[in-house]
């Protein structure tokens, strides 16, 4: 496809659009924009949204795979309980909210 275009352009005696040239490379950035970029976007924005709602009570896994309780929320950190007596200190872009507490589904309104 591209070589028919280039021997299109080098005939003597017609004119090339540059449009037509351009065109397969704002398409390919359309395709690239809706395939790749914006839902990595809003995959982002939802995961700054959980962190963000991360609070006291709600049971998280660690990118390593730990399982606990968050027993503390501090501005970049949290601290999650473990085990009995065993609380450890996260980064919160380390941890995954597995189920929220139950205070936090209270804001849910009912009629």
């Amino acid at each position: 496809m591209i070589n028919n275009l280039i021997a299109m352009a080098q005939q003597p005696g017609q004119e090339s659009n540059p449009l037509t040239m351009f065109l397969p490379l704002v398409l390919m950035g359309a395709v690239f924009y809706f395939m790749i970029i914006r839902p990595q976007s809003k995959r982002q924005k939802e995961r700054e949204k959980m962190l963000s709602a991360v609070q006291k009570g709600d049971k998280v896994v660690t990118t390593g795979g730990l399982h606990g309780t968050v027993s503390s929320v501090e501005e970049a950190t949290i601290i999650v309980q473990v085990a009995e007596n065993v609380k450890l200190k996260f980064d919160k872009n380390a941890v995954t909210v597995i189920s929220q507490s139950k205070s936090s589904d209270s804001s849910v309104t009912t009629k």
